[in-house]
């Protein structure tokens, strides 16, 4: 079926046609449990009754504008999204890498307006993943992404936790920006600790460096609160979010502090397709559904029972070797054999995928029912039994 489509991904054999809550089902009328919900996109799970009546309606309305115009939802986004991140003001994209972009030119206009024009650098964290763009590449870490596209823009890279070197960094390079994932979703779902996040806010504050949070995979309320930083009482100047704020339509967003909110002025930054009526749609009910619907207390109470249950795996097969995450952005590490467990379980009817190399992710959708993730717990102990026999 791809011959005609650029081979940039390892897609399996099966054709999915349709989907209900964390359930998807392929054109053999096969049954999925979706552990993975599109890489942490579909949080409202496939086929939302409330997402698909306000998507029907918008299409048989109006689908795109162009932001030279007003529509009724941008503001009401915009508000929504600026108040549950506790910041001030907010700028659509199209995706995470986009959002990242935004934040990388914002941060170096920020210095400029500040008089510190020379600071066009970056610092990011090693294990850090931000998008495939060249400035978002410029500040991921894996040589596999970055090598074929040197030379990028200029970036330094130090250990994700070390408090000292952080420190003797930003002080030496003077960067535009400090940008980081409270946690690393691609880096193997390693969550930073509270203590350093707190300390990088402190150091940028102190040094006049911009502190950019990538919340695109861990935000949104996919760890029971609204952004990840939030469990450190750490608030960055700018947050980066995508994946699942508008329900499966592609966007993204910066949303930024106060002190941030005039450094872009009209002309300096654009989009043709972000933040239009239709995503802006799904973005409502998605929001409604996290702070309204209870949704986000499910999120927290699905992600303890999947934490425990993982817990008690982890007892039983030593081939665990740490577990990572919390809500429902979990990650089970292995001492061997993570690929062929994520393929046994596939074929058990569990999607999952493999992240870093060695660790097992699981980003159910915040829909996903106690019962179902009891099912994916006994698929996945079945796994295990064979991998480890």
């Amino acid at each position: 079926m791809d011959e005609h489509v650029i081979r940039t991904y390892a897609r399996a054999e099966e054709v999915f046609v349709s989907g209900r809550g964390a359930e998807l089902f392929d054109r053999d009328g096969r049954r999925y449990l979706d552990f993975l919900a599109g890489i942490a996109v579909s949080a409202l799970g496939h086929g939302h009754p409330e997402l698909v009546a306000a998507l029907r309606d918008q299409v048989g309305k109006v689908v795109h504008l162009s932001n030279l115009y007003r529509h009724p939802y941008t503001e009401a986004v915009a508000e929504r999204l600026a108040d549950l991140c506790g910041l001030e003001a907010v700028f659509f994209t199209n995706s995470g890498t986009e959002a990242t972009e935004a934040a990388l030119k914002l941060a170096r206009k920020w210095q400029r307006m500040r008089g510190n024009p020379e600071r066009t650098s970056f610092v990011a964290l090693e294990g850090g993943f931000h998008g495939r763009s060249l400035g978002a590449l410029s500040v991921t870490h894996a040589a596999k992404y970055r090598e074929p596209f040197q030379p990028l823009l200029a970036a330094t890279f130090v250990a994700a936790g070390d408090g000292p070197v952080l420190e003797r960094t930003l002080r030496e390079t003077r960067p535009a920006a400090l940008i980081l994932e409270p946690i690393q979703g691609e880096g193997g779902i390693r969550t930073l600790p509270p203590e350093y996040l707190r300390l990088a806010r402190a150091l940028c504050s102190e040094t006049g460096t911009l502190l950019i949070h990538d919340e695109v995979q861990c935000g949104s309320g996919r760890t029971g609160r609204f952004l990840a930083g939030d469990h450190a009482g750490v608030k960055p100047d700018v947050a980066t979010l995508a994946k699942p704020i508008a329900a499966g339509l592609p966007m993204g967003a910066i949303v930024v502090a106060k002190g941030c909110a005039e450094t872009f002025q009209p002309g300096d930054h654009g989009s043709t397709f972000a933040g239009g009526p239709l995503a802006c749609r799904g973005a409502l009910v998605f929001l409604q559904a996290l702070t309204e619907g209870g949704l986000l207390a499910a999120v927290v109470e699905r992600g303890a029972q999947l934490a425990q249950g993982l817990a008690q795996l982890q007892r039983e097969f030593p081939v665990i070797t740490e577990l990572r995450g919390r809500g429902l952005i979990q990650g089970l590490r292995l001492s061997r054999g993570a690929g062929d467990l994520q393929k046994s379980l596939y074929r058990r009817g569990l999607i999952t995928n493999v992240t870093a190399g060695d660790v097992l992710r699981l980003l159910p959708p915040y829909v996903i029912t106690a019962a179902q993730i009891e099912e994916g717990l006994a698929i996945l102990r079945q796994a295990l039994a064979e991998l480890a026999a």
